[in-house]
């Protein structure tokens, strides 16, 4: 490599010294590595011209930089892959690739046995319930947020128990004073007929349909011997020391004027206005 000519940056004599020729100019050694020389993609010091140069799509590295960026295995005379500019091996490529657990985020083999749900994929041991942690497997269980629960758990968490039968109501159900019921549970204390979409009333803690109430429990009117219910044309009641009447039925014997805002007399089982009374 001996020449008489001179290096083209230091312009210093070339001859007995040694040089690279770059770019069609000749250039001496130490400024080839100070101002020509490729940066190494891995370790960006200079890649001289004593050290072996390899490149791959317009980057260069030192023989012993040109490493699988994973699991760093030398890779100058293996087969090698790119994934997002990163030099890997075949292998370390191959695992980037595969599909990742969503549970421990290890990687799921190919024929290895996997749930999905929702785009996103588990190892069958992975995919537990949240509460738990016992495995799913093939029971059913239920989504919310971004937890997932075996039924056992979701009810035990989050779903109301019926005042009646303190069992979870999975579906359905009636709200009656802030209460839950299961709909076979909210029935008649009487004949045990379910009460939800009907007229009931509440006696005792008891719950009666009206002919159950007006059977066994309501009072009798002392005027037509018919139940108050407190239903309908009957919600209105008139009480006097221990009888009841209807309002409609708490009338004068004498002339059957209506008495609930007036002066009245109570002879025996019978009521009569001041004027009747007087009369009588």
């Amino acid at each position: 490599m001996a020449d008489s000519s001179s290096c083209f940056h230091c312009r210093k004599d070339l001859g007995g010294k040694r040089f690279v020729r770059h770019e069609g100019k000749l250039v001496c050694v130490d400024c080839h590595n100070k101002y020509c020389a490729n940066s190494c993609a891995q370790c960006f010091r200079p890649i001289s011209v004593d050290s072996k140069e390899l490149g791959h799509k317009g980057r260069y590295w030192h023989e012993d930089c040109f490493r699988c960026a994973k699991c760093y295995t030398p890779l100058a005379k293996e087969r090698f892959g790119t994934k997002d500019d990163t030099i890997m091996c075949l292998t370390c490529c191959s695992r980037e690739d595969a599909p990742r657990c969503h549970g421990c985020y290890k990687i799921i083999p190919a024929g290895i046995e996997s749930v999905k749900y929702k785009g996103n994929l588990w190892h069958e041991e992975c995919f537990t319930c949240c509460s738990c942690r016992g495995p799913i497997g093939s029971q059913s269980f239920i989504s919310k947020d971004k937890d997932i629960y075996c039924s056992s758990c979701y009810d035990k968490k989050f779903t109301k128990n019926c005042v009646s039968c303190n069992k979870a109501i999975t579906s359905g159900g009636v709200n009656y004073q802030d209460q839950p019921w299961h709909g076979d549970c909210f029935v008649c204390s009487g004949c045990a007929e379910p009460l939800a979409g009907s007229s009931f009333t509440n006696h005792e803690d008891q719950l009666f349909c009206v002919n159950c109430y007006k059977n066994r429990v309501a009072k009798k009117c002392s005027g037509c011997n018919n139940a108050i219910t407190g239903f309908g044309k009957g919600v209105n009641v008139v009480r006097f020391e221990d009888s009841s009447w209807h309002e409609y039925c708490f009338n004068c014997k004498g002339c059957s004027v209506n008495l609930p805002q007036k002066g009245f007399v109570l002879k025996g089982r019978d009521i009569f206005c001041t004027e009747c009374g007087n009369k009588e």
